[in-house]
């Protein structure tokens, strides 16, 4: 229940000159181009895909902490920053990795252009800092692609329908690169990082994790929500609605990441739990007095992401990330609500729990060895969430991850 409306199809996109040669969208975080150094590598693997005859656009995020340094700046100005003029502020971030780019990529001997959200044709609603991608008019990065250019998008920005910059919320250069792939017809989206995929469980916690080769769009709709940060939420479920393949891979190596796409049989049988995914914090709220209707209504006019939700009689139970707003929109409602801060939550997920059961048993057997005791347990068909005690979160996830032999080679679901 964390995103509701979701981006259509660009309009143009049928009606954009078929591609030549193959396209694909590469997309690069602030890590992977925190500094020169690394921009240079990044224009390097760029030239490498132009010349192995691919027609290539680039999405790039701002320059490592850049975004959060423009923030604090308009905040030591403002107390309460205009959103337009917050947008405007922030997105010239990405606009630097994109010129700078450009012109290292020209000193290896190529031809590319930098363009900003705007510029590439990126049309959003009106709403700053959380826009939706609305039309991609992608004329001009066709015209560019047809001379054989290098095409340079600054992420995580468009121009509204009253011609504003907008910005689309963190993460969203994920979707900037994916919208574009969709509109491109581009083989592939390529998402690189600072981690080398998607894997069965966080390596910080689970030294044997192991890396995924294949995740259906479902699987990591499910693994984003339930705290794998690896892609932004929206930018997987616009690649699922558009059928954009995804390739999570690492910036730092030439290695195969993994493959998000349609789901397959094959893939399934190779393990029947994909991953153990876990929230260190995540704030549970208990309210009385009130109607679902009016709760949700007014948690959504917040911009508050509801996550689990439960409902006994006259109480509701709901998790979210955002405290401020949470409280603010429950307070406006003037009804009886208690808060729980002292709670994480762990998550077995895969596609393969639909045909098998007991699932459910493992994983709470696996739980009660240790003496933890789910406070709130939520269900899905792909997935099986419960709250733990904040402080027991991270053995939960290494045993949850022994007991579904998560470790073993076949986890990894090699089948192309």
């Amino acid at each position: 229940m964390t995103a509701t409306d979701y981006e259509a199809l660009p309009a143009l996109a049928e009606e954009a000159p078929a591609p030549s040669a193959g396209t694909v969208v590469m997309k690069f975080g602030g890590t992977s181009v925190a500094d020169v150094d690394r921009l240079r590598a990044v224009a390097q693997r760029l030239v490498t895909a132009r010349e192995a005859g691919n027609r290539v656009v680039a999405v790039l995020s701002a320059m490592g902490d850049t975004t959060d340094e423009l923030v604090r700046l308009a905040h030591q100005i403002s107390r309460r920053p205009v959103a337009r003029e917050l947008d405007m502020l922030i997105s010239v971030g990405e606009r630097i990795s994109c010129s700078l780019c450009a012109m290292a990529i020209h000193d290896l001997g190529h031809e590319a252009i930098s363009l900003t959200g705007s510029q590439a044709g990126i049309v959003t609603d009106t709403a700053h800092g959380k826009a939706k991608i609305v039309d991609i008019r992608a004329n001009r990065i066709h015209e560019a692609l047809d001379k054989e250019r290098i095409v340079l998008v600054a992420g995580f920005q468009g121009v509204s329908t009253e011609f504003d910059i907008t910005t689309l919320g963190r993460g969203g250069s994920d979707t900037t690169a994916v919208a574009l792939a969709a509109a491109l017809g581009a083989d592939a989206c390529e998402i690189y990082t600072d981690v080398d995929g998607v894997h069965t469980a966080d390596p910080r916690i689970v030294s044997n994790a192991r890396k995924l080769h294949a995740v259906s769009y479902g699987e990591m709709l499910e693994l984003a929500a339930s705290g794998a940060r690896v892609l932004q939420l929206r930018s997987v479920e616009f690649a699922r609605n558009h059928e954009v393949k995804l390739h999570v891979r690492s910036s730092f190596s030439a290695a195969d990441g993994t493959w998000i796409r349609e789901e397959d049989e094959r893939m399934l049988e190779k393990a029947l739990i994909s991953g153990v995914t876990h929230k260190s914090a995540e704030t549970v709220y208990r309210v009385e007095g009130v109607s679902a209707a009016r709760l949700f209504e007014a948690l959504a006019q917040a911009g508050v992401n509801v996550d689990t939700v439960i409902q006994t009689g006259l109480e509701i139970v709901f998790s979210a990330d955002e405290g401020p707003g949470a409280e603010d929109a429950l307070g406006s409602l003037g009804v009886e609500w208690s808060a729980r801060e002292d709670l994480g939550q762990v998550s077995v997920i895969g596609a393969g729990m639909k045909s098998h059961p007991g699932v459910a048993a493992k994983m709470f057997s696996a739980l009660e060895e240790l003496g933890i005791q789910p406070v709130i347990v939520s269900t899905s068909p792909i997935k099986i969430g419960c709250f733990v005690a904040r402080d027991q979160v991270e053995q939960a996830v290494q045993a949850l991850h022994a007991a579904f032999e998560l470790e073993r080679p076949e986890a990894e679901r090699r089948h192309a």
